[in-house]
């Protein structure tokens, strides 16, 4: 059982790595090495650090024209997912957090300080 779970994983990381590779260079050929936020440029020397972020979220999602793609610094990639997870998580919209508050502290304020 050992076996057949460990071959599953490395064809599993093998398949990524490869997907990885393929997207990841038609990105850098179609795209200038700036990152789509913060505008950082990249060098052969650091392009390491750029990254290929999925607008969709999907990385099945690899379209040839790379409509599906932005480049970005390995920070802005972390906040995107970041910003991502928190508004999964909180079910809450990325474009309006605010509508995330349900809960009214000092509701009750007035009763309690009338009970004084």
């Amino acid at each position: 059982m050992t076996e057949k779970l460990d071959r599953l994983v490395a064809d599993a990381r093998r398949a990524a790595e490869t997907r990885g590779q393929g997207y990841r260079e038609r990105a850098l050929k179609i795209y200038p090495w700036i990152c789509g936020r913060c505008a950082r440029e990249f060098t052969p020397a650091n392009l390491r650090e750029l990254t290929v972020h999925h607008r969709d979220h999907n990385h099945d999602n690899n379209p040839a024209d790379g409509s599906n793609w932005e480049l970005l610094c390995l920070y802005c990639h972390d906040n995107e997912h970041q910003r991502q997870l928190e508004a999964t998580q909180g079910n809450v919209s990325a474009k309006s957090p605010a509508s995330a508050a349900t809960h009214s502290p000092f509701a009750a304020l007035g009763t309690l300080l009338k009970k004084s």
